[in-house]
């Protein structure tokens, strides 16, 4: 029986790498039914939305959806469609997995860090007042009233986020996770130092959630100092446990340790759904060109496999990346900095992750 699955190709080079995914994961021999639905720029020229509600209205139904990346304008223009589909899916858990292949380009060795984002509230909870708006004037004149403090008119604002039960949710998460993956150590991440109220409260539902898992070590870090850590030992760490911006800013210093965010797989997880989705962006620069590395979505398949319970099968796929990656005549630019006039395109690494999969 076919595993009934939303694809959502996304945009920039997503098409091209979520192409390169289907086809590996065929290639294992599970056997998928495709439920195609667009989002993001491409879903605005077929439908003229972003976000259409067949989307939802998919992933509901099948439960699980793999996807590629999806452009977000910076600075102005329309919301993230990310944040959009975690939210209205309450897939409150970010899942993404930071491990070292032989051969891949980085200074360290056997890194193997995985980081649990609380996907929902924090500065992602989309809650701004825009500089110069009417409600902007009331809530600035509103904290200079109940705090004492000034904030200048010219300001834009931004509000954070932090609710006890969003907070012991992913931490148990992370904890369960841990227990399930045989991981050793949680360390929680938070700025408890200065933002007493916000990551104060995240850090004590933290410490209160793992008293329930004595057999699992916990520690907590300041945000600054675990960037520091990381780079310098990040051996030491396991599962890490973050709000929704340190987990992000997180993540992408974590795939800098294994050779960059070709490699860096992600999963959004839910109480009930779940969607498969590479870390990086869209890179709609390189569109079309057949160029950018499709392993992070690849393994991102991996997980994908891995929750639909067929592990012989995720350990095989991750076996022929990890293959083609150590052999490294069939890799892209970005796994070869030293010579990238010797290295492939998207394509052909499918290509020959299909041909380890066939022999092995």
């Amino acid at each position: 029986m076919a595993y009934r699955i939303t694809l959502i190709p996304g945009d920039g080079v997503g098409p091209e790498i979520t192409e390169a995914t289907r086809r590996v994961l065929e290639a294992t021999g599970v056997a998928f039914q495709w439920d195609i639905t667009y989002v993001g720029i491409t879903a605005q020229e077929k439908y003229g939305t972003l976000l259409p509600e067949a989307v939802f209205e998919s992933i509901r139904r099948n439960r699980v959806a793999l996807k590629g990346p999806v452009t977000t304008p910076v600075g102005s223009g329309f919301r993230s469609v990310n944040v959009a589909l975690r939210k209205g899916l309450d897939l409150y858990a970010c899942l993404r997995l930071c491990k070292s292949y032989p051969g891949a380009p980085s200074v360290y060795k056997d890194v193997d860090l995985v980081i649990v984002r609380e996907n929902i509230e924090d500065l992602y909870s989309g809650i701004e007042f825009e500089k110069g708006a009417p409600e902007t004037a009331r809530l600035i004149e509103f904290i200079q009233e109940t705090r004492g403090e000034v904030v200048r008119p010219d300001s834009g604002i931004s509000i954070k986020v932090i609710s006890e039960m969003r907070s012991q949710r992913i931490v148990k998460f992370a904890f369960e996770y841990a227990r399930k993956n045989h991981r050793h150590k949680v360390t929680a991440v938070h700025k408890a130092n200065i933002m007493k109220f916000s990551d104060g409260l995240f850090l004590a539902a933290a410490g209160e959630v793992a008293k329930q898992y004595p057999d699992i070590e916990f520690e907590d870090r300041i945000a600054d100092n675990m960037n520091m850590q990381l780079v310098q030992k990040p051996h030491r760490y396991d599962v890490l446990v973050c709000p929704n911006l340190y987990g992000d800013l997180l993540s992408d210093l974590g795939a800098g340790l294994i050779g960059g965010l070709g490699l860096a797989p992600g999963a959004n997880l839910g109480d009930e759904l779940a969607l498969f989705e590479p870390t990086h962006g869209s890179a709609p620069k390189y569109a079309g060109q057949n160029k950018v590395n499709p392993m992070a979505m690849m393994l991102s398949g991996v997980m994908l496999l891995r929750h639909l319970g067929e592990t012989a099968a995720a350990d095989r796929l991750e076996r022929a990346i990890a293959g083609v990656i150590a052999e490294g005549s069939k890799i892209t630019y970005d796994l070869k900095p030293e010579a990238p006039d010797t290295t492939v395109g998207t394509s052909q690494v499918a290509d020959a992750v299909i041909e380890r999969l066939s022999s092995s």
